[in-house]
């Protein structure tokens, strides 16, 4: 694994910049709005349920952060080592000459216009990490979204509760529904605890519906079939389901769920692609 170098993690346009701005505030304002009066008021503090929930939110905060980070840090670019060519010329027409990076690149490596690099298996440039997803980021990617999928949806109940179950006598009120539907103009106009809530609250339900949305509508059609968006219809590299699970999250893939520190080598280096119709027919 290669780490880039801070200044090639710096976001690099508006777009890149808003969005993580976006994760770095909402995520821990949200773990400290749920752990400091959420669950304090919902569970006695050292009861059981209460340190279900506190060990669990360690360690969805934990993976959600350590994943995000190393989506941005792990360099899954071409300048990651020196791309030699193979020289069986059959393997050779499937690379490509790059205009912008001058160089050979392998197949399933496209450029990407914000980062200035081409990307070995590129899938996408995200705008929340500030970089492409690619060959050797993907793992850390896709636990991301799982992760913030999970913890936003435990989130928005345990917040529901708070709001509409025991404070109800208060959030039940006329300025509640402006605030649902214009939470932030509400919070400029009538600055308030309770407003702060309420859009803590929306953004949590916001952020599930995104990274359910990215996850499981977009991102799963790919996954399963070995493939990225650029390929979302092809099945050229489709090894079966196992096997495309384990080109992401590598040979110890049952264990990556636990930490991104846990070691994963993949089974592949991300560049010397060849089509599974290659493979048959070599086989055969």
């Amino acid at each position: 694994m290669i780490l880039r170098s801070w200044d090639k993690v710096r976001p690099r346009c508006f777009a890149d910049l808003s969005c993580l701005l976006l994760l770095v505030v909402f995520i821990p304002v949200t773990y400290v709005f749920h752990m400091t009066l959420v669950l304090p008021e919902l569970f006695g503090v050292g009861s059981f349920w209460y340190t279900v929930i506190w060990v669990a939110a360690q360690f969805l905060i934990f993976n959600i952060t350590a994943n995000l980070l190393a989506c941005m840090l792990v360099d899954t670019t071409i300048r990651m080592e020196l791309l030699k060519p193979p020289l069986d010329p059959d393997l050779r027409a499937r690379w490509h000459m790059c205009n912008e990076c001058q160089a050979l690149v392998p197949p399933r490596s496209w450029h990407c216009e914000v980062c200035n690099v081409c990307v070995l298996k590129r899938d996408h440039h995200c705008r929340f990490t500030c970089c492409c997803i690619g060959h050797h980021n993907y793992r850390y990617f896709v636990y991301f979204l799982l992760y913030l999928m999970i913890g936003s949806f435990v989130a928005g109940i345990l917040g529901g509760i708070y709001l509409w179950n025991v404070h109800f006598d208060f959030f039940y009120r006329p300025f509640t529904l402006i605030t649902v539907f214009v939470p932030a103009v509400s919070l400029t106009l009538s600055p308030s605890w309770e407003s702060f809530y309420l859009l803590t609250y929306l953004l949590t339900w916001l952020a599930f519906s995104i990274s359910t949305s990215l996850l499981l509508v977009y991102h799963w059609p790919i996954l399963k079939l070995g493939s990225v968006a650029k390929e979302r219809r092809s099945r050229n590299y489709d090894l079966g389901l196992r096997a495309n699970m384990e080109m992401i999250f590598g040979r110890r893939m049952y264990l990556t769920w636990l930490s991104p520190f846990v070691h994963s080598e993949l089974p592949h280096d991300g560049i010397n692609w060849e089509p599974v119709l290659t493979h048959l027919t070599k086989d055969d």
